[in-house]
């Protein structure tokens, strides 16, 4: 079923696609069922000639049932999601040493911030790339995330990444990227009449590449 969903490239991607499929599995079940029993009911109790309409007692079991079954589903399900939840996005989830991003959004484009020669984000040696993302693969990165006027939402599906951007509030978002590759960022929320132009891309480098660009985007910031 690799059609539904773009090809991952995370560490939590695969938990994130199970959980998907899982209930993609019981509401498409759930959907035949009653479709099926839907169109029985329309044939079996179909106005005739001569069939008078009757009073049928509802059934206390059958109610029980039918509300036990979807009741402990869903139970179930936000067992198995809570996991999966804190470990992408709980209070302490972001993994220790991951390399901090500015990520600010404004209509209609991504400012990205890069930590400057002093290896903090936030001092005056930053330097800003517009709508590009550069991270290295298998190291976890954490994105510093801010809106400039409205709602955004930065969404990087083949990393199951989607974390809205609230202006005047700062939200850590983290990944590790598991592919080199170069991979689509688009924002997810109606943030103006440019919405649609609001994209961006994340190059994900080996480590030894992902030095040598940071070492000459820094070099370029000093001219």
């Amino acid at each position: 079923m690799s059609w539904i969903l773009p090809p991952s490239a995370s560490t939590f991607a695969s938990d994130i696609d199970f959980l998907y499929y899982v209930i993609l599995w019981i509401t498409g079940i759930a959907f035949v069922i009653v479709e099926v029993g839907l169109v029985v009911f329309i044939v079996k109790y179909r106005a005739r000639p001569g069939r008078k309409a009757e009073y049928i007692q509802g059934s206390t079991k059958a109610e029980v049932i039918w509300t036990a079954i979807p009741a402990v589903t869903v139970v179930v399900i936000g067992l198995m999601s809570g996991g999966v939840w804190n470990d992408v996005k709980g209070r302490n989830s972001v993994p220790a040493g991951a390399i901090p991003y500015g990520v600010h959004a404004q209509q209609f484009e991504w400012q990205i911030s890069y930590r400057g020669p002093d290896g903090q984000l936030g001092t005056g040696d930053d330097f800003t790339v517009r709508n590009q993302l550069h991270i290295p693969v298998n190291q976890p990165v954490v994105m510093r995330l801010t809106a400039e006027d409205v709602i955004h939402s930065l969404f990087i599906p083949a990393f199951r990444v989607k974390q809205d951007a609230m202006p005047g509030m700062t939200i850590d978002v983290w990944f590790e990227a598991t592919q080199v590759g170069e991979f689509e960022i688009a924002c997810a929320e109606l943030c103006g009449i440019g919405h649609t132009t609001m994209g961006a891309t994340v190059t994900v480098h080996t480590a030894d590449d992902y030095q040598r660009w940071l070492a000459d985007r820094v070099a370029a910031a000093d001219r």
